[in-house]
């Protein structure tokens, strides 16, 4: 019992030593997570526009060119109107408004460019279902899987024809966010290390930066006075006979930096007086 009364300070002071890894810092550094973006949000998709709202009423598709509907009672027209029918009507209109954006002719359905546009209008539909009824599951997979077999158009695209791609994304209002290449978890260790380094890096980049204008003040000062040295040390070395280090032309060229600098804080202390 004595013995392990002994170890016990000793046990103590161990724990302290082990804990010192954990002391608080003094830099007034705050780090909060960022909040978590589904892939499917619009953000992470890359799609800038939501779904176009459609008036609802324009007719169905298969009913634009029906001569009989021009001369038709307003409530016969009511009812061949997108405003009375499935929202599916709706996608289909918007379904081939974007896929007339990219197609390569009025026939063409199959090219990359007309599936890209009816692969984005399908998004942007699930994506506006997904704000009203987030629990969707199946919606929520359809989505994702729509978003991922897009990026893999989009890059098969841009490695094999950059200006078709450029195009496209202008035409369909998309953003290219491919995948990281490395994934790495947000830790709050490594976002902590990372703050640390970006304000030692703004301490050391504002005590340069005043260290800097402290040597410009005073070096109208010390040209000044390295001016009258040299003159002084080649008059010196002329009168005792001595080899002249100092020529005439080191002279003139401090002199000449001196005025010029003279020259240019003056006009920027009329600047200055101007501006205030």
């Amino acid at each position: 019992m004595n013995s392990f009364n002994k170890l016990k300070p000793l046990a103590s002071s161990v724990g302290l030593i082990s804990r010192n890894y954990a002391f608080k810092s003094d830099l007034k550094i705050k780090w909060v997570r960022p909040e978590k973006i589904p892939c499917y949000k619009p953000q992470k998709s890359g799609d800038l526009l939501p779904m176009r709202p459609i008036a609802g009423s324009e007719l169905l598709k298969d009913f634009r060119m029906s001569k009989e509907l021009e001369s038709a009672d307003d409530t016969v027209k009511a009812m061949f109107s997108l405003d009375h029918n499935r929202r599916r009507e709706m996608l289909e209109n918007f379904k081939e408004e974007m896929v007339k954006r990219v197609q390569r002719h009025e026939l063409d359905y199959g090219s990359i460019e007309a599936k890209l546009g009816l692969m984005t209008a399908q998004i942007r539909s699930l994506q506006e279902v997904m704000e009203k009824f987030p629990r969707q599951s199946a919606a929520k997979v359809h989505l994702k899987e729509l978003i991922d077999k897009r990026k893999r158009f989009l890059r098969y695209l841009r490695r094999w024809d950059y200006r078709r791609f450029e195009y496209i994304l202008e035409k369909l209002d998309l953003v290219y966010k491919p995948y990281p290449t490395h994934f790495h978890w947000i830790t709050r260790k490594d976002s902590l290390r990372k703050l640390t380094d970006i304000h030692c890096d703004d301490i050391k980049n504002t005590r340069l930066q005043n260290y800097r204008q402290l040597l410009e003040s005073q070096q109208l000062d010390f040209l000044a006075k390295k001016l009258e040295n040299l003159e002084f040390i080649r008059k010196e070395q002329i009168e005792c006979k001595v080899p002249v280090t100092v020529s005439v032309e080191q002279i003139q060229a401090v002199k000449k930096q001196y005025e010029e600098l003279k020259e240019k804080r003056k006009l920027m202390e009329e600047k200055t007086q101007e501006e205030e």
